[in-house]
């Protein structure tokens, strides 16, 4: 007798600009085997173009990127896989959890002079500094019936992989 092999959740690693997410991202998805996708590669030119330019984007700008990050979620259903993604808002993630129900937040958290200092120190980026704020402003934390975790980055990137790791559905 066989049997069908265990579902496996898709996770966003979620957080503000500088937080790590792609980092942590592709950490977590080399130690479960399984494929990552940064959400950077599913903006449209304009999006990168605005940012680039100092600019924020709403919720218009946003509508297309968010939808193509769903769509890889829901290519993956059951078999797995890491995606970041700020994911700042909670009708953002309501949206990448439309057709994805068992899919997993992971929140990378840290100070805004922590992140701040990383940003400034992070080579050939579209994303300003100066956006940070209002990054920090959108950013709604995960609710109680959310599924996903919050996990610190005062540490180094495999020191916080490992925490994210720890607090993964099994």
């Amino acid at each position: 007798m066989t049997t069908a092999p265990a579902s496996r959740p898709v996770i966003v690693v979620m957080g503000v600009s500088g937080s790590g997410k792609s980092t942590v991202g592709g950490l977590l998805a080399a130690r479960l085997g399984v494929p990552y996708a940064e959400a950077d590669d599913f903006h449209p030119a304009a999006n990168i173009a605005k940012m680039s330019a100092g600019h924020p984007l709403d919720d218009t700008d946003r509508a297309p990127w968010l939808d193509a990050i769903a769509a890889w979620i829901a290519e993956r259903g059951g078999r797995g896989g890491v995606v970041s993604c700020s994911a700042l808002r909670r009708r953002y993630r309501d949206r990448l959890r439309a057709d994805a129900p068992d899919l997993f937040f992971l929140h990378l958290d840290g100070s805004p002079e922590l992140i701040e200092a990383r940003l400034a120190a992070r080579m050939q980026h579209f994303m300003p500094p100066g956006l940070l704020r209002s990054q920090f402003e959108a950013l709604e934390p995960l609710g109680a019936d959310e599924a996903g975790a919050v996990v610190a980055i005062d540490g180094g990137p495999q020191q916080t992989a490992e925490h994210a790791f720890a607090v993964l559905p099994r």
